[in-house]
């Protein structure tokens, strides 16, 4: 990892990159250049094609998100100061909606603390969006809720698949709950509820002899 390891480089590349204001040499120049283009909207340095004799680097002018930016700039009146890359890498994952590498988990307790992402799901389908600080200050606290709601909807959405794919026979809940193993089974008779409650499902029989059928139309 380039941002944990130090190796030697090109050494006009680095003169260079020194006298645009885009490294140091205190060894803290990389971790500068992914920093500074997550504050400014800018995507990531790129280092693809690289290899073990040739160095590529793509960098990119173009703010992508201007409201993120803005977003950064308020929270660094608060707390940015004491924020690391890994904690600028996390916040650009979850900004762009991309899978949050494993090492930068670590990280996110964190985040959550600070108010600055929230915890959506339990277990294994557990995900993390922008907090409501940050689409509240943008006027877009619809979005916020549709993000949030997202996750639930989602499991809803399983449930009833699975139940029209076996309609033929029924669904158990012990079979519903195996669908979404990270959920409770509370959490899963309250989803299975609200669908009965839509009317797209119904029941048949009672206790464990208990089914689940697609609704009749």
């Amino acid at each position: 990892n380039i941002l944990d390891r130090q190796s030697p480089r090109n050494r006009r590349i680095a003169e260079a990159f020194a006298k645009c204001g885009l490294v140091e040499r205190s060894g803290q120049g990389m971790n500068l250049m992914f920093e500074q283009s997550i504050r400014q909207g800018k995507a990531v340095p790129d280092f693809a094609g690289t290899d073990e004799h040739t160095v590529f680097l793509t960098l990119s002018g173009e703010v992508q998100d201007p409201r993120f930016v803005r977003f950064l700039e308020k929270v660094g009146q608060e707390t940015l100061a004491s924020f690391t890359t890994q904690d600028f890498l996390a916040l650009d994952s979850i900004h762009r909606e991309l899978p949050i590498p494993d090492h930068l988990r670590q990280r996110l307790p964190r985040l959550v603390d600070l108010g600055l992402v929230e915890r959506v799901g339990k277990g294994r389908g557990t995900r993390y969006i922008l907090s409501r600080k940050f689409h509240a200050m943008l006027g877009q606290r619809g979005a916020y809720t549709r993000r949030r709601g997202l996750d639930k909807e989602a499991n809803k959405a399983l449930l009833l698949q699975h139940i029209r794919e076996n309609t033929d026979k029924g669904t158990k809940m012990a079979d519903l709950l195996q669908v979404l193993p990270s959920h409770s089974r509370q959490q899963v008779k309250s989803l299975i509820q609200q669908l009965k409650n839509e009317g797209l499902i119904i029941n048949r029989g009672t206790t464990s002899a208990a089914r689940w059928f697609l609704a009749e139309k």
